[in-house]
């Protein structure tokens, strides 16, 4: 199954969380790594961070919105933000790991309304939010979180075959929840 990791740069508890869910086996997009971020160096930029268009940024911007705003359509903004959509895209759930920002936020409320599996872990908190509440799962248990993950995956691969398709185990890396190689013939 593909999962994707909502956090924040400065969240230490995010690099645990992708290795413990690639652990189960999941394909997990982790917007700091290397390549694609999907775990293979691959092709891609790697993790965007501000600091890349202005070393000043958290100092100055909250003083000058319009730099902020013509950082936005900064060429390399625009491929990391691109980068996390496509993958944000490309998921069959979504982990949001706390304490967070509002990038985070937004990427957890897309997955809830986009009808994906969404959990919360909060490990730590700096702020109460009550918009968390959308997801399907809110904990600060990790063990939960993977036990939740491998049922959802266990049912989209009972689903693919009581619908006849032949595919690989999401466990083992499909692209979509119900990619199909070809139907088979019905079951009585």
């Amino acid at each position: 199954m593909k999962i994707y990791v909502a956090s924040s740069w400065r969240n230490h508890y995010h690099p645990e969380v992708v290795s413990a869910l690639r652990a189960d086996g999941h394909e997990v997009y982790d917007f700091k790594g290397s390549g694609d971020g999907w775990g293979s160096d691959g092709k891609g930029p790697g993790g965007f961070g501000w600091s890349e268009i202005d070393k000043e940024w958290e100092r100055e911007w909250t003083k000058d919105i319009p730099r902020y705003l013509q950082a936005l359509n900064h060429p390399r903004a625009i491929e990391g933000f691109r980068r996390d959509m496509d993958a944000l895209e490309l998921a069959d759930a979504c982990v949001m790991v706390m304490p967070c920002g509002p990038s985070a936020s937004m990427e957890m409320g897309w997955a809830c309304g986009a009808g994906c599996f969404v959990a919360v872990y909060i490990p730590a908190i700096r702020e109460p939010d009550l918009m968390v509440k959308m997801a399907d799962l809110i904990t600060s248990d990790l063990e939960e979180i993977r036990a939740a993950l491998q049922g959802v995956a266990r049912k989209f691969d009972e689903l693919d075959r009581k619908l006849g398709f032949v595919s690989e185990p999401l466990l083992a890396g499909r692209s979509t929840p119900h990619e199909a190689v070809a139907p088979t013939e019905a079951k009585p």
